[in-house]
């Protein structure tokens, strides 16, 4: 902004340029051939939602703002009107707050969908259980919400835990606001979550303490939007293995991809083709390769993701799990409640709102 420029006029410019590209987005939009494109329709689809808030907003403040001028003009030859006043002010008011409040900066990514992944951590066996409990908990979320889900890869432990596990999670239809998007609501699950309970294996009826990791990434629409060169991976193959290390194919349909310039490697073996688990194992090392991408290219969001899982360690927990006490509790919003069954039975978005209104909250403290 330069020295003569005031907020205002800056804020305005801020909005005519959004209001110009929500136009040419609907313009584009309207073009078949854009349709026959399906990750760029869905990237378009995605910005047409975020700036069509702001859109509205705008409007909305305009005619609440025309209306309060129009109202003090008559007041002036007619007193009677003036009794109007205090409510077309708050109004405008109201309309004004609410436009600053779109406009303040948010996640590009919070229309996407993500790529959910659950650790093991310490604990062992228990720990693995309690990965599989907290993939139960995203899946009914997920159903409760409307959304898809898929198992990308698993490696199950032997008591019917996992080890490791790889979901997608995606809206059946493009969301109308973003933040009514997958990673607009998941993306504060990426941390260390603990759990406090008797495991299965303990005899003598003590409190255990372990903990899983989730880690959680926007996915990408189009392919294009990540490059990865072929030379920059090394592909291996091998037989995919069950519990306790068993072989359960005969033959090596189970794929290890590593993309070599990061060190990033992904492993798939759910599927009985060797394409299908490379597929597989692309779409998830393109999600992982677009969250490092962004994490170089915008310091917030590095912050953020940074916060998520650096090792599986109880020490790093963002939530505990406490079942004697059927408690959850979020160390980072300072939420509490004792419906640890619902939760884990797919009712999270009260959890998740706490977030939502921290994330929120700070935002406009930082004066946007």
């Amino acid at each position: 902004m330069n020295k003569t420029e005031t907020a205002s006029e800056s804020s305005d410019r801020v909005v005519e340029a959004m209001l110009d590209e929500h136009a040419q987005i609907e313009e584009a939009m309207a073009d078949p051939a854009v349709h026959a494109d399906p990750g760029r329709a869905r990237s378009l689809g995605r910005r047409y939602a975020e700036l069509g808030r702001v859109v509205r907003a705008y409007r909305a403040e305009r005619a609440a703002a025309g209306d309060l001028a129009a109202g003090r003009d008559l007041a002036e030859s007619d007193p009677a009107f003036a009794e109007e006043l205090p409510a077309l002010e708050a109004a405008a008011a109201e309309a004004a707050e609410e436009l600053r409040r779109v406009l303040l900066p948010t996640d590009p990514d919070d229309g996407r969908d993500v790529i959910l992944e659950v650790k093991a951590g310490e604990g062992g066996e228990e720990s693995a259980l309690f990965a599989g409990d907290l993939l139960r908990m995203y899946l009914r979320y997920a159903e409760r919400m409307g959304w898809s889900a898929q198992i990308l890869g698993a490696t199950e432990s032997d008591l019917g835990g996992y080890k490791d596990v790889s979901v997608a999670i995606k809206t059946r239809t493009a969301p109308t606001e973003p933040s009514e998007g997958v990673w607009a609501r998941l993306k504060y699950e990426g941390g260390v979550h603990r759990v406090q309970r008797v495991p299965v294996t303990e005899s003598q009826g003590r409190v255990h303490t372990s903990a899983a990791g989730v880690l959680v990434f926007p996915e990408v629409d189009d392919p294009g939007e990540v490059e990865i060169h072929d030379n920059d991976l090394r592909i291996d193959v091998y037989r995919s293995s069950g519990p306790g290390g068993q072989s359960v194919n005969t033959t090596d349909s189970a794929v290890r991809i590593t993309h070599v310039p990061t060190g990033i490697v992904v492993s798939m073996q759910n599927e009985k083709s060797q394409l299908q688990n490379r597929e597989q194992a692309m779409r998830v090392l393109r999600a992982r390769l677009l969250a490092a991408q962004q994490e170089e290219a915008d310091a917030a969001a590095s912050e953020q993701r940074r916060s998520q899982v650096r090792t599986v360690d109880r020490s790093e927990r963002i939530r505990t799990y406490n079942f004697p006490e059927n408690r959850i509790a979020d160390h980072r919003t300072g939420y509490k409640s004792y419906n640890l069954d619902q939760v884990l039975d797919g009712d999270l978005g009260p959890v998740i709102a706490s977030a939502v209104e921290m994330d929120e909250a700070a935002r406009l403290a930082d004066g946007y």
